[in-house]
């Protein structure tokens, strides 16, 4: 992870939760705004964030998510606006925002550092996709989240592993004895 002591750092972290912890495409991320950030339903969400084709969702956004967010937006004094911003070589927050290109680099000088020589920021999209699946998060949910029009394009994201061992119909509940 980035290094959280530097207002940098501080940035790139929220960058990296808001990809993985809420399955964002890059343009999506350098869109928002502090407007964009509302209370729903007692929790955070994204609002009104603008997709693929123009359609309009509400993403939730987790706990750990908005703690990392806040720690950005504190130290970097922003109160409206976009939510990311360039950080100059002094440390200061600047300009009205960030470029695709910016979280790209990001993601990658990250996972240089992690020795993962691979990584695209989609990837954490899909990794969100896979996360939410594999804890029990519903096929609906998930696509709701991430924006898709059609569901097989989430299933696309865990792809199909049949699992024989324990199999999806082994305990339907209408088992004799």
């Amino acid at each position: 992870m980035p290094d959280g002591q530097t207002l940098t750092g501080k940035r790139n972290r929220a960058i990296l939760a808001n990809l993985l912890g809420c399955g964002l495409r890059r343009r999506e991320l350098v869109e928002l705004t502090m407007e964009s950030l509302q209370r729903r339903e007692e929790r955070w969400a994204i609002v009104d964030l603008i997709g693929n084709g123009r359609h309009i969702r509400i993403v939730p956004v987790p706990n750990w998510v908005k703690e990392t967010l806040d720690a950005w937006l504190v130290a970097a004094g922003i109160e409206s606006g976009p939510l990311f911003r360039c950080v100059c070589r002094a440390g200061n927050p600047w300009g009205d925002g960030i470029s695709a290109k910016t979280v790209w680099h990001v993601v990658k000088k990250t996972a240089a550092s992690m020795n993962i020589p691979h990584l695209a920021p989609h990837d954490l999209r899909r990794s969100c996709a896979r996360l939410c699946h594999d804890s029990g998060g519903e096929l609906d949910q998930i696509q709701f989240l991430l924006g898709h029009v059609s569901v097989q394009t989430t299933e696309r994201y865990f792809g199909g592993r049949r699992r024989l061992r324990v199999a999806v119909n082994d305990k339907l509940g209408i088992e004799p004895g």
